[in-house]
């Protein structure tokens, strides 16, 4: 490690004491609700809110002098606590992911957040809030090249962080630009936002009808029905603008309309890729691709995704197959051919049988599922960490078993009600081709060329335990 004299213990913005202050009182009127007012008064719950916020700001101000953070070697530290001191050392082999976040508070201010993802996180670590976007950027960079093993330079006293301009994973050019129309679009083809007229009706109704409706009730009603559409909302908010770059062995992307978010994957910590196509969609021949890291955390399992998961919010699939070649080199949609589970098996999905399939090709294993949702998972043979066959009691009956191929992310690809003697050699054809796969190209992410393999229907079952 080339070591530049001792690199001082840093402190975040002195700004960020009074933004978390701001995030308090928005958390605090958002909990607080219409019948409180009510009950309250105006005056009394202003002053209720006021004197949280300064006791919030009290808070944030010691918690900003106790907090501190610098890299040592190959981890990054981070120091917080009065009564209680923590120190959390992060190494940064397990990075997965980092991001740089700009609330819209963030934004009018100049600062930013830093928030990783490393493995077997339950949350994002040491989320650095709040810096300058400058330092933010910097730090950024640096943590991802000392990750790839690229660069550790530890700064002299009082001076930046070193990172030479080809140490770290460049730009690219755009890929990807999603447009904003398309994106509205595809939110208003959702259930939530079909069922908006329905809300706004019955608020109308009940209001011109009922004169016993008052403003608190018009106000809870109209609450609600923006709850409903939370979601769909919060998701074109959240991608306005979605643009996706290809560094050197990074997936760059930004996206954000009032919080802005600058995310780098690298390639290589990819442990799958989801392909969706929501029934109301199909129209417009559009999809959504997901990534699933390993670490990630908070995952929505909705269906409407959340902040760090995106690689296509909504688009063709010319476009789906340009963005998934680059994680999944090789690798077409629409070249999929599916084999569905055996007929008997319709006694489990009377509707969603035919629907069902798995497939092996020389770089992936993928399973297609849903009736009204469609979705296709693919999973690269050198991130299958191992390999399961299961069988229900109703399964035992039809000699059917599933195939789960488990990966780092914690998701597993299943491969649904498999005849029991194909399921077995699923399984040994999965283990010996992730075996070969993580020995031919350790480091590529599952980016390597193995033998194409085959169900062969005639082959003998492997040996199964007793009982």
């Amino acid at each position: 490690m080339e070591v530049i004299g001792e690199e001082p213990r840093r402190r975040l913005h002195p700004l960020s004491p009074l933004l978390h202050g701001a995030k308090a009182l928005v958390v605090i009127v958002v909990a607080l609700s219409w019948q409180t007012l009510r009950e309250v008064g105006l005056g009394f719950f202003a002053l209720m809110v006021l004197v949280v916020v300064i006791g919030a700001v009290i808070m944030s101000v010691v918690s900003w002098y106790n907090t501190g953070y610098h890299v040592v070697g190959h981890e990054l530290r981070v120091y917080e606590g009065l009564l209680w001191r923590r120190t959390r050392a992060i190494p940064l082999e397990r990075l997965q992911s980092v991001e740089v976040v700009r609330p819209l508070l963030a934004q009018v201010t100049g600062l930013a957040e830093l928030r990783l993802e490393v493995v077997g996180g339950g949350k994002t670590e040491a989320p650095l809030a709040y810096l300058s976007v400058a330092d933010a950027t910097v730090l950024r960079d640096r943590l991802l090249a000392i990750a790839r093993g690229v660069s550790d330079v530890v700064p002299a006293e009082g001076a930046a962080p070193v990172v030479g301009p080809s140490r770290v994973p460049g730009d690219g050019p755009v890929l990807l630009a999603v447009r904003n129309r398309d994106l509205v679009i595809s939110q208003l083809l959702t259930p939530q936002a079909l069922f908006l007229p329905i809300g706004v009706a019955f608020v109308v109704v009940q209001f011109a009808f009922d004169p016993s409706w008052s403003f608190i009730g018009v106000a809870s009603t109209l609450t609600a029905i923006a709850g409903v559409l939370l979601q769909p909302v919060r998701r074109v908010l959240s991608d306005w603008n979605f643009r996706l770059r290809h560094g050197d062995r990074a997936l760059r992307l930004r996206f954000g309309l009032l919080e802005t978010r600058s995310q780098t994957v690298p390639v290589d910590r990819v442990q799958g890729v989801t392909a969706t196509w929501p029934l109301l969609w199909r129209g417009h021949r559009w999809l959504r691709l997901t990534l699933d890291v390993a670490g990630v955390a908070g995952q929505d399992t909705s269906g409407g995704g959340n902040e760090t998961d995106r690689l296509l919010p909504v688009g063709t699939a010319d476009e789906a197959e340009r963005v998934a070649g680059i994680v999944l080199p090789g690798v077409r949609l629409d070249a999929l051919a599916f084999v569905p589970p055996p007929p008997r098996t319709r006694w489990f999905h009377p509707l969603a049988q035919p629907r069902l399939g798995v497939t092996l090709t020389d770089r992936i294993v993928a399973t297609r599922d849903g009736l009204l949702t469609r979705t296709v998972l693919m999973v690269p043979y050198a991130r299958i960490q191992s390999v399961r066959v299961v069988q229900g009691p109703l399964q035992r009956l039809l000699g059917v078993a599933t195939v789960y191929a488990d990966t780092a992310r914690g998701r597993s690809a299943a491969l649904r009600d498999r005849d029991l003697a194909e399921a077995w050699r699923l399984a040994d054809d999965l283990a010996r081709l992730g075996r070969a796969a993580r020995a031919a190209a350790p480091d590529r992410g599952g980016a390597v060329v193995v033998p194409a393999q085959t169900v062969d229907p005639a082959a003998p079952p492997l040996p199964q335990p007793s009982g």
